[in-house]
């Protein structure tokens, strides 16, 4: 991995950091939960991350020390993380050349996203991107890695808003 220091002057709104998950993507991941969400998706799994004050400040240079110690690639949840997406771009950046991967969950679809400038410049940034809201009556625990059959894992490096590719597990 890069040790070169990256100085990341803002600060992100977090309600907590799980080292080591395997429940967020492949391997072991270094899971980011961010706060704030306006979805208010029916049976949330995390409900507590709504609130766009929930959770603790904490500065992104911080966070990607947190990231470079564990050694593990990064997952993306909340919450929504691109509610924050301006304040998210620096760390995405760091982390990118830090050498690791980057799934990210948001409620938002891949199509608005690509649509809202003020998001858009993440999807370069991230590997995997699990697309849409929960909706509960398409809930089911079968699912790899999403919570209903409308979310999508897509792999955002094969993807182009012409072609969505889906995220394939090799193991």
């Amino acid at each position: 991995m890069n040790s070169r220091r990256v100085e990341l002057s803002n600060t992100l709104r977090i309600v907590e950091v799980i080292d080591g998950t395997t429940v967020d993507g492949p391997g072991f991941r270094t899971s980011i939960y961010f706060a704030g969400c306006e979805h208010h998706c029916e049976d949330c799994h995390n409900p507590a991350t709504w609130p766009m004050d929930a959770g603790y400040d904490i500065s992104s240079s911080d966070l990607l020390s947190r990231i470079k110690e564990n050694d593990m690639d990064v997952t993306l949840s909340g919450g929504d993380p691109l509610f924050q997406a301006k304040k998210l771009l620096p760390l995405l950046k760091a982390i990118r050349e830090s050498g690791f991967t980057i799934w990210c969950y948001t409620g938002f679809t891949y199509e608005s996203i690509a649509e809202r400038p003020e998001i858009k410049p993440l999807l370069e940034l991230i590997d995997v991107l699990v697309d849409g809201p929960f909706i509960k009556k398409l809930r089911d625990t079968a699912l790899l890695f999403r919570g209903s059959s409308n979310q999508r894992l897509i792999d955002l490096r094969k993807s182009s808003p012409d072609n969505i590719v889906l995220w394939t597990p090799d193991f």
